[in-house]
């Protein structure tokens, strides 16, 4: 397994684990232990997340944002606290697929799985923000489960075929700050009219 395709694996895990970091470990932990898919020997250090414990807890814990991810601002709440836990978890999962590399390598690659799951992370939670403003639930519910539907597929993708998942990640890195910018203005504006500001010079 090359170095791209590595990477494709990696950070197309990384990606998912911005948006749904226990999906992703639950999803991958499945697809291992009912080998789903082949697991490449310079990612043999993913074989612990099959380990019975690891997909008990990943199970619960997909289990509790399930359902707080389809409430509306709550979920604004939960992707709040998890602004620390998905770029760190993704990290850690990107050490822990790479446990036979070189430590310099290895920790190089990590933090590049952790900045990845931070743009998919601040994506995924400012357009949430977006859709809570709408007075209807049904838009936020279809993002939810979007998104539940998403992890799987994804992790099926960046495990069968890295190189695709290299390009995927690399266009949706770049959407996604694209998006997160266009947002973060939108949202700069809606406040200043509500409070009675001044809008906000556009950047």
């Amino acid at each position: 397994m090359d170095i791209l395709q590595v990477l494709g694996s990696t950070l197309g895990l990384s990606f998912l684990a911005g948006m749904r970091l226990y999906a992703t470990v639950l999803a991958l932990g499945l697809g291992i232990r009912y080998h789903l898919f082949r697991l490449p020997q310079a990612l043999n250090g993913l074989e612990v997340l099959a380990h019975p414990a690891v997909l008990i807890i990943a199970g619960a814990a997909f289990a509790a944002e399930f359902v707080a991810d389809k409430v509306p601002w709550f979920d604004t709440l939960w992707d709040s606290v998890h602004t620390f836990i998905r770029p760190v978890g993704a990290a850690l999962l990107g050490a822990t697929a790479l446990a036979d590399m070189d430590p310099p390598v290895r920790v190089g690659l990590a933090l590049l799985c952790g900045g990845v799951a931070l743009t998919s992370h601040s994506s995924k939670a400012a357009t949430r923000v977006v859709a809570n403003h709408s007075p209807e639930p049904f838009s936020n519910i279809a993002l939810s489960l979007a998104g539940d539907v998403a992890a799987p597929a994804g992790v099926w993708l960046a495990m069968s075929h890295p190189l695709i998942a290299l390009g995927a990640v690399a266009v949706a890195v770049a959407v996604s700050l694209l998006l997160v910018r266009f947002i973060v203005r939108k949202l700069r504006t809606v406040f200043a009219r509500l409070f009675g500001g001044k809008q906000p010079v556009a950047a």
